[in-house]
């Protein structure tokens, strides 16, 4: 990590979180490890909500593993696929709203599943990620949830993406590819203004997260923290982080959580 560009957490002056109405985060080794909510971070979003400190999960993850979690988690919303499905629960029952059309998702269905002929066939060891059963907008290879490749095996991954028309961005655990100009950014706002009826004031939002496809983030938020686990990405990040936490994933968000609560008292 670079310790000219990121500081440690803990000396972020409580004056620059007491100004704070919520948290947007990333969920994969952010709140996770291998693929579960870490009990002290589940624990850290009970004690937001019971704040009146709206979450909202930003994640790559698919719509369908995204569903029960926007359920069962204290969040207001959880966007996945990369700013493409918005999923929140409305008087204990589910809503989804989505960036595209019915028609502009069925044409793109084609190319992305075009696109991933083209990885597995030009790229040895790629797979299509164990949650692509429930993806309705974007594609996923995985690079170190159940299979394993190398730097130059995932910018491979990349490459073909773009050849396609796709965006293309690394996370912790996958590749992900799209077609459309969502982001996790355009997610956050349009999360933020559906799920809460407000205006989206960056200044007034947190971001927390672990990896490379955090970096529309880490680079547009004037306040955003990295776990400590997003050293492993840090020399293959442009943007990184303002602060990072002295814990790994759900350990260094509850930081975080404690902190901001802190700060409000």
């Amino acid at each position: 990590m670079d310790n000219a560009r990121v500081q440690a957490f803990e000396l972020c002056p409580p004056v620059q979180l007491r100004t704070l109405c919520g948290v947007l985060t990333d969920i994969d080794d952010t709140l996770t490890a291998d693929g579960r909510i870490e009990p002290v971070a589940l624990v850290a979003l009970q004690r937001l909500h019971d704040a009146g400190m709206p979450v909202i999960a930003i994640t790559g993850r698919p719509a369908g593993w995204s569903r029960p979690f926007a359920l069962a988690w204290p969040v207001a919303a959880i966007v996945a696929e990369n700013g493409a499905v918005m999923l929140r629960s409305v008087d204990d029952r589910l809503r989804a709203y989505y960036v595209q059309k019915p028609s502009v998702r069925t044409a793109n269905a084609l190319r992305l599943r075009a696109c991933v002929d083209a990885v597995l066939s030009a790229v040895p060891g790629a797979m299509r990620s164990v949650d692509s059963v429930g993806r309705e907008t974007d594609i996923a290879i995985d690079h170190s949830e159940f299979a394993h490749l190398d730097a130059a095996q995932i910018d491979a991954v990349c490459a073909v993406m773009r050849e396609h028309g796709l965006r293309a961005t690394v996370s912790s655990i996958h590749i992900n590819g799209w077609i459309g100009e969502h982001s996790k950014w355009t997610g956050a706002r349009w999360a933020v203004e559906t799920a809460l009826h407000v205006p989206f004031n960056p200044q007034e939002w947190l971001y927390v997260g672990d990896s490379t496809n955090d970096e529309t983030m880490f680079e547009r938020m004037p306040l955003s923290v990295g776990v400590a686990n997003i050293a492993r990405f840090a020399p293959r990040m442009r943007h990184l982080p303002t602060y990072v936490t002295r814990s790994e994933r759900g350990a260094g968000f509850a930081e975080v959580a404690a902190a901001l609560l802190a700060a409000q008292e």
